[in-house]
């Protein structure tokens, strides 16, 4: 069974940083996407970053510049770098990875992150 397992949520001031990481109980060379997708009160979710498996990347634009995804395949690990955080920055944060052999994506459980100005 696939799970997904986020951490380093938190609360920081506006400017900070933050390193969030999401853990997968199997191999991350079994999923050819990886994202992190965030979901702030009252809006719907929205995709923040994602990363293939040979390294390309893909963020919104809101968050160019300050945030960096990466994948260690070798941990099995994903990672969000956030930096230059902004209160509207806050949200549930979620991790998701997608396989192309069974075409289902798998979510973890989210964490939190908040901003304060």
């Amino acid at each position: 069974q696939v799970q997904l397992v986020e951490s380093g949520g938190g609360l920081v001031q506006a400017g900070g940083s933050l390193r969030l990481s999401c853990a997968a109980s199997v191999s991350t060379l079994s999923f050819n996407t990886m994202g992190w997708y965030r979901q702030a009160p009252g809006k719907e979710r929205e995709l923040v970053a994602t990363i293939s498996r040979g390294g390309t990347t893909n963020y919104a634009d809101s968050v160019k510049g300050r945030f960096t995804i990466s994948r260690d395949n070798a941990k099995d690990t994903l990672y969000l770098q956030m930096n230059s955080l902004q209160p509207e920055d806050t949200a549930v944060y979620y991790c998701s990875a997608y396989s192309v052999i069974v075409k289902y994506s798998y979510w973890g459980q989210g964490t939190q992150v908040t901003v304060s100005s």
